[in-house]
C-alpha cells in the first residue's frame, strides 16, 4: 500500500506536464523495455543504445529521472568519451600540429639529461638562442617523456648533504613527560660530519629569544661552518634567523612534513629514546639533564656508529 501512493502521485504528475516531456519521457521507457526483452541475463546495450541516451541527455533534462538500466554518471561518461573521439578526428582531419625534428628532439634530450635542474623554460630559451622555433609547451611534452619525474628531490638533497656535511649543523627541539605530567623541551644542536652534539639544554617555556640565546652560546662564532638546517618550528621565526645570518650561517628550512630532510637530528632524537628515555621517567628538569648528560657521554666516547666505520664522535682509538 505504501508503495502504490508514491506511483499514483506520480501518475498525476502527467496531466500538468508538456506534451513534449511526456512523450520524451513515453520514449525513454520503451527504449529501456527493448533493452530488457533482450535474451541477456543482464540488460546489455549496444553503441545504438549509447547514441540514443547521449543525444536524449543533450535534448530533454528530465532523462535521468526515468532512467533505470544504468546509472546516469554512465551516460554521462558516454558522452565524455564520444566527445573525445570527436575532436580526436576533427583534429586527425585538420591535420595537427607539424611534427617536431629528430635534431630538436635530441637537443631536448641532451640538455634534459645533462642539466637535471633545467625545466622547460630554461630549455626553451637555449633552443631559442640556438635558432631553433619551437613553443615552450612542445619542450615541455617531450620534457615529460625524456625526465618523467625531473629527477628525485630526496636525491638531489641527499647530494648536498653530502658535498657539504663537513660544513653542516642541524638542531630541534623534542619533547618529554616528566613524573608529574609536565613537558620538557630538549633543545640540541648536532654536527653532520662527525654526528657530535655540539649544545644541549632544556627549559619548560621555551621562546624564539631563549632559542636565540642557546644558539649565541652555540656559536659564539660559525668557524668552518656555514649551512645550518631545521624545521618549521614555530619558535624558530624571523629573530633567529637574523641571528644565524649575522653569524656567518646560511639558514637551510626543511620541507613541511620532511624529517628526512634533517635526518641527522631526527636520527639521534630517536637513539636517545630507544637507549635512555623510553625506559626511565624523569622527575624533574634537573633530573633530565643529568640523564642526558651521561648518555652524551657515552654517546661521544663509547657508542659506535656504522655511518663514521664503526667509530664513535670522537674518535676513538683503536687501542681502547
Amino acid at each position: 500500500m505504501l508503495d502504490l501512493i508514491p506511483a499514483v502521485l506520480a501518475s498525476f504528475r502527467v496531466f500538468f506536464r508538456s506534451r513534449l516531456d511526456t512523450s520524451l519521457e513515453i520514449l525513454a521507457l520503451r527504449q529501456q523495455v527493448a533493452v530488457l526483452k533482450r535474451k541477456h541475463r543482464r540488460p546489455c546495450l549496444n553503441r545504438l543504445d549509447r547514441f540514443f541516451w547521449t543525444t536524449l541527455r543533450s535534448l530533454w533534462p528530465g532523462w535521468s529521472d526515468v532512467l533505470i538500466i544504468v546509472k546516469p554518471d554512465t551516460v554521462i561518461r558516454w558522452h565524455r568519451a564520444g566527445f573525445r573521439l570527436y575532436w580526436r578526428w576533427r583534429s586527425r582531419s585538420c591535420g595537427g600540429r607539424p611534427n617536431v625534428s629528430e635534431e630538436i628532439r635530441t637537443l631536448i634530450r641532451t640538455m634534459a639529461t645533462e642539466n637535471s635542474h633545467w625545466g622547460a623554460p630554461k630549455i626553451h630559451g637555449e633552443l631559442r638562442k640556438l635558432g631553433f622555433e619551437v613553443s615552450e609547451r612542445t619542450v615541455a611534452r617531450y620534457l615529460r617523456l625524456t625526465r618523467p619525474h625531473r629527477g628525485d628531490p630526496a636525491k638531489r638533497w641527499l647530494s648536498f648533504l653530502a658535498n657539504h656535511r663537513e660544513a653542516i649543523v642541524a638542531f630541534d627541539f623534542f619533547t618529554l613527560p616528566t613524573l608529574t605530567f609536565q613537558f620538557l623541551y630538549c633543545f640540541f644542536v648536532i654536527e653532520h660530519s662527525r654526528r657530535k652534539i655540539l649544545y644541549f639544554n632544556i627549559t619548560r617555556h621555551p621562546t624564539s629569544d631563549w632559542v636565540v640565546q642557546q644558539l649565541r652560546e652555540a656559536f659564539p662564532e660559525a668557524g668552518h661552518y656555514r649551512y645550518v638546517i631545521f624545521d618549521h618550528d614555530s619558535k624558530i621565526d624571523a629573530d633567529v634567523i637574523t641571528f644565524l645570518q649575522a653569524t656567518g650561517l646560511q639558514a637551510k628550512r626543511t620541507s613541511v612534513q620532511a624529517p628526512w630532510q634533517n635526518g641527522i637530528a631526527e636520527r639521534w632524537v630517536g637513539s636517545c629514546r630507544r637507549e635512555i628515555l623510553d625506559h626511565v621517567i624523569a622527575l624533574n628538569e634537573s633530573h633530565l639533564r643529568r640523564l642526558i648528560r651521561d648518555y652524551l657521554a657515552y654517546y661521544h666516547y663509547d657508542r659506535t656508529h656504522d655511518a663514521l666505520g664503526k667509530d664513535t664522535p670522537n674518535q676513538r682509538s683503536r687501542g681502547k
